[in-house]
Protein backbone atom coordinates (compact mmCIF):
# COMPACT_ATOMS: atom_id res chain seq x y z
CA UNK A 1 0.00 0.00 0.00
CA UNK A 2 1.55 3.09 -0.97
CA UNK A 3 0.86 6.58 0.74
CA UNK A 4 1.40 9.66 -0.54
CA UNK A 5 0.66 12.78 1.80
CA UNK A 6 -0.05 16.54 0.47
CA UNK A 7 0.92 18.59 2.48
CA UNK A 8 2.93 18.87 6.10
CA UNK A 9 0.38 19.98 8.23
CA UNK A 10 -2.11 17.00 7.00
CA UNK A 11 -0.10 14.70 9.26
CA UNK A 12 -1.00 16.60 12.80
CA UNK A 13 -2.13 13.87 15.54
CA UNK A 14 -5.34 14.29 15.64
CA UNK A 15 -6.60 13.39 12.40
CA UNK A 16 -3.97 11.12 11.91
CA UNK A 17 -0.58 11.02 9.75
CA UNK A 18 -0.42 9.13 6.06
CA UNK A 19 1.11 6.33 7.67
CA UNK A 20 -1.35 5.93 10.60
CA UNK A 21 -4.23 6.20 7.57
CA UNK A 22 -2.28 3.77 5.32
CA UNK A 23 -2.15 1.15 8.41
CA UNK A 24 -5.93 1.92 9.30
CA UNK A 25 -7.10 0.92 5.53
CA UNK A 26 -4.58 -2.07 5.10
CA UNK A 27 -6.52 -3.79 8.30
CA UNK A 28 -10.00 -2.34 7.57
CA UNK A 29 -10.58 -2.98 3.79
CA UNK A 30 -11.15 -6.78 3.10
CA UNK A 31 -8.47 -9.27 1.78
CA UNK A 32 -10.26 -9.94 -1.25
CA UNK A 33 -11.13 -6.39 -2.61
CA UNK A 34 -7.98 -5.90 -4.50
CA UNK A 35 -4.97 -7.97 -6.06
CA UNK A 36 -2.24 -5.95 -4.79
CA UNK A 37 -2.35 -3.24 -1.77
CA UNK A 38 -4.66 -0.33 -1.91
CA UNK A 39 -2.74 2.73 -2.94
CA UNK A 40 -3.98 5.73 -0.01
CA UNK A 41 -3.05 9.46 -1.08
CA UNK A 42 -3.73 11.69 1.96
CA UNK A 43 -4.15 15.50 1.58
CA UNK A 44 -5.50 18.12 4.02
CA UNK A 45 -9.14 17.57 3.28
CA UNK A 46 -9.43 13.56 1.37
CA UNK A 47 -8.15 10.15 1.84
CA UNK A 48 -8.50 8.85 -1.79
CA UNK A 49 -8.11 4.68 -1.77
CA UNK A 50 -7.31 3.34 -5.19
CA UNK A 51 -7.44 -0.66 -5.28
CA UNK A 52 -6.95 -2.99 -8.56
CA UNK A 53 -9.32 -5.45 -9.63
CA UNK A 54 -8.29 -8.52 -11.27
CA UNK A 55 -8.59 -8.32 -15.35
CA UNK A 56 -11.10 -10.81 -16.72
CA UNK A 57 -10.06 -14.08 -17.59
CA UNK A 58 -9.52 -14.05 -21.74
CA UNK A 59 -11.03 -15.90 -24.21
CA UNK A 60 -9.28 -19.69 -23.97
CA UNK A 61 -8.24 -19.36 -27.69
CA UNK A 62 -7.02 -15.75 -27.04
CA UNK A 63 -9.53 -14.38 -29.65
CA UNK A 64 -11.21 -11.32 -27.29
CA UNK A 65 -10.78 -7.95 -29.26
CA UNK A 66 -9.66 -4.57 -27.19
CA UNK A 67 -12.80 -3.35 -26.96
CA UNK A 68 -14.19 -6.45 -25.72
CA UNK A 69 -11.37 -6.70 -22.80
CA UNK A 70 -11.67 -2.94 -22.32
CA UNK A 71 -16.24 -3.77 -21.82
CA UNK A 72 -15.23 -6.46 -19.71
CA UNK A 73 -12.48 -4.44 -17.55
CA UNK A 74 -15.70 -1.69 -17.58
CA UNK A 75 -18.12 -4.49 -16.50
CA UNK A 76 -16.01 -5.66 -13.55
CA UNK A 77 -15.44 -2.05 -12.13
CA UNK A 78 -19.13 -1.93 -12.70
CA UNK A 79 -19.93 -5.00 -10.92
CA UNK A 80 -17.26 -4.29 -7.94
CA UNK A 81 -18.35 -0.44 -7.12
CA UNK A 82 -22.23 -2.17 -6.73
CA UNK A 83 -21.20 -5.08 -4.76
CA UNK A 84 -19.44 -3.12 -2.39
CA UNK A 85 -21.01 0.05 -2.08
CA UNK A 86 -22.35 -0.41 1.62
CA UNK A 87 -18.91 -1.64 2.76
CA UNK A 88 -17.42 1.20 1.25
CA UNK A 89 -19.80 3.83 2.75
CA UNK A 90 -19.62 1.83 5.49
CA UNK A 91 -15.41 1.72 5.70
CA UNK A 92 -15.35 5.99 4.77
CA UNK A 93 -18.06 6.88 7.53
CA UNK A 94 -15.36 5.12 10.39
CA UNK A 95 -12.49 6.68 8.22
CA UNK A 96 -13.92 9.97 8.38
CA UNK A 97 -15.08 10.44 12.06
CA UNK A 98 -11.41 8.85 12.83
CA UNK A 99 -9.02 11.33 10.53
CA UNK A 100 -11.85 14.19 10.11
CA UNK A 101 -10.92 14.19 6.58
CA UNK A 102 -13.25 12.82 3.44
CA UNK A 103 -12.83 9.67 2.05
CA UNK A 104 -12.93 8.69 -2.19
CA UNK A 105 -13.26 5.40 -3.86
CA UNK A 106 -11.52 4.36 -6.91
CA UNK A 107 -10.50 1.16 -9.02
CA UNK A 108 -8.50 0.20 -12.02
CA UNK A 109 -8.85 -3.00 -13.70
CA UNK A 110 -6.67 -3.74 -16.87
CA UNK A 111 -5.61 -0.36 -19.19
CA UNK A 112 -9.73 1.24 -17.43
CA UNK A 113 -9.57 3.29 -14.32
CA UNK A 114 -12.60 4.85 -12.31
CA UNK A 115 -13.07 7.37 -9.44
CA UNK A 116 -16.10 6.42 -8.20
CA UNK A 117 -16.42 9.82 -5.24
CA UNK A 118 -14.01 12.76 -5.69
CA UNK A 119 -14.07 16.23 -3.47
CA UNK A 120 -13.85 19.15 -5.76
CA UNK A 121 -12.44 21.86 -3.13
CA UNK A 122 -12.79 25.54 -2.45
CA UNK A 123 -9.11 26.89 -2.90
CA UNK A 124 -8.64 30.90 -1.98
CA UNK A 125 -5.89 32.49 -4.23
CA UNK A 126 -4.91 35.85 -4.63
CA UNK A 127 -3.87 36.96 -8.41
CA UNK A 128 -2.09 39.75 -9.37
CA UNK A 129 -3.85 41.33 -12.80
CA UNK A 130 -0.92 39.43 -15.44
CA UNK A 131 -2.22 35.86 -12.92
CA UNK A 132 -5.72 36.97 -13.96
CA UNK A 133 -5.17 38.05 -17.61
CA UNK A 134 -3.81 34.28 -18.40
CA UNK A 135 -7.21 33.00 -16.64
CA UNK A 136 -9.55 34.89 -18.52
CA UNK A 137 -7.39 34.54 -21.51
CA UNK A 138 -8.22 30.55 -21.55
CA UNK A 139 -11.80 31.37 -20.75
CA UNK A 140 -11.98 33.89 -23.98
CA UNK A 141 -10.45 31.67 -25.88
CA UNK A 142 -13.25 28.82 -24.56
CA UNK A 143 -10.77 26.45 -23.28
CA UNK A 144 -12.72 27.03 -19.90
CA UNK A 145 -16.04 28.20 -18.63
CA UNK A 146 -14.69 30.49 -15.78
CA UNK A 147 -11.68 31.39 -13.90
CA UNK A 148 -11.87 28.62 -11.47
CA UNK A 149 -12.47 26.43 -14.80
CA UNK A 150 -8.93 27.86 -15.66
CA UNK A 151 -7.28 27.85 -12.67
CA UNK A 152 -8.30 24.12 -11.83
CA UNK A 153 -7.27 23.60 -16.01
CA UNK A 154 -3.42 25.11 -14.97
CA UNK A 155 -3.02 23.04 -12.20
CA UNK A 156 -3.84 19.98 -14.25
CA UNK A 157 -1.85 20.91 -16.52
CA UNK A 158 1.44 21.59 -14.17
CA UNK A 159 0.66 18.20 -12.33
CA UNK A 160 0.80 16.27 -15.69
CA UNK A 161 4.39 18.33 -17.04
CA UNK A 162 5.85 18.23 -13.55
CA UNK A 163 4.98 15.04 -12.29
CA UNK A 164 9.14 13.63 -11.42
CA UNK A 165 9.37 16.98 -9.47
CA UNK A 166 6.03 17.01 -7.78
CA UNK A 167 7.04 13.23 -6.59
CA UNK A 168 10.66 14.10 -5.71
CA UNK A 169 8.89 17.00 -3.82
CA UNK A 170 6.32 14.88 -2.01
CA UNK A 171 9.08 12.39 -0.75
CA UNK A 172 10.86 15.27 1.01
CA UNK A 173 7.96 16.13 2.64
CA UNK A 174 6.95 12.91 4.18
CA UNK A 175 11.01 12.75 5.23
CA UNK A 176 9.83 16.08 7.44
CA UNK A 177 6.94 14.21 8.68
CA UNK A 178 8.53 11.38 9.78
CA UNK A 179 11.90 13.57 11.31
CA UNK A 180 9.01 15.18 12.81
CA UNK A 181 7.27 12.15 14.08
CA UNK A 182 10.52 11.11 16.06
CA UNK A 183 11.28 13.92 16.95
CA UNK A 184 10.56 15.34 20.96
CA UNK A 185 6.70 15.31 22.26
CA UNK A 186 5.84 18.44 23.71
Amino acid sequence: MSTEEGSSSGGSANNGGAGQVRGWFTGRLPGDWFTEPADVIVDREEITVIGTLAEPEPEPDDSSTDAERASAAEGRIKRFREDTRNRRVEIAREAEHRFRRKVAWGVTCGEASEMFTTLSVPVMTRLRQPERRVLDTLVDAGVARSRSDALAWCVRLTGEHADAWLAELRAALQRVEEVRAQGPST
